[in-house]
């Protein structure tokens, strides 16, 4: 989604991780994979969500996503999936991971190889990226693809979500239900993605709640 610089203010107990490692304020965009055309994604509905339910906390976000990747890069052993391991080991000194929001697939739903595959992909994905950060119960967000988007296998990749939700456990699934697509037809515009970010929150919470319980 495209920035407003008049709107673009961080929650002042929301940080994010910058390009050279330093926590900064969570202006949009919040991730610097792609300079020219980074915008509003939905950790930038999220932070403030999670930093007002949890008053006095500080909210760190460690921006890993790289846009337009397939998950074969995102799998124990793929360059992305260490990226975001080393990221996240390096900065758990600062503070807890309380959770991942997970937003891909778009790239996987033109080949039927990778989206019939993908829950059993992503489930092995959600295990390692556990265990590497010793992190067993972590919670684990996943968001639909747009209802706007429809490649092949679009839909099984949004049925391999919620075949995980139903099946790992700390893992839930944010609804894209009703969020429009910038002009692109492929992205989601800024309000949707905001819109979005809270969406992901209160699954989020709703997890955190429930390890809370046990």
């Amino acid at each position: 989604g495209k920035v407003d610089p008049a709107t673009n203010k961080a929650h002042p107990r929301v940080l994010k991780l910058d390009k050279q490692g330093k926590w900064v304020p969570a202006t949009d965009p919040l991730h610097f994979d792609k300079p020219k055309i980074a915008g509003v994604g939905p950790g930038s509905g999220f932070g403030p969500v999670i930093a007002e339910a949890k008053p006095g906390v500080t909210i760190g976000l460690i921006p890993a996503a790289v846009g337009g990747t397939p998950l074969s890069r995102w799998v124990k052993g793929g360059d992305l999936y260490e990226r975001a391991v080393k990221l996240a080991k390096e900065n758990q000194k600062y503070g807890e991971i309380k959770g991942a929001i997970w937003h891909q697939g778009e790239g996987d739903s033109s080949n039927p190889k990778l989206y019939n595959s993908y829950q059993k992909r992503l489930s092995g994905m959600i295990a390692d990226l556990r265990k590497d950060l010793n992190e067993p119960d972590m919670p684990f967000v996943m968001g639909e693809l747009g209802e706007f988007f429809t490649r092949p296998g679009a839909e099984t990749v949004n049925k391999s979500l919620h075949g995980i939700a139903e099946t790992v456990p700390a893992t839930a699934v944010a609804s894209s239900k009703g969020l429009p697509a910038k002009s692109d037809q492929v992205h989601f515009n800024a309000e949707a993605e905001r819109e979005f970010g809270k969406r992901y929150a209160a699954q989020m919470l709703k997890l955190q709640k429930q390890a809370a319980e046990k």
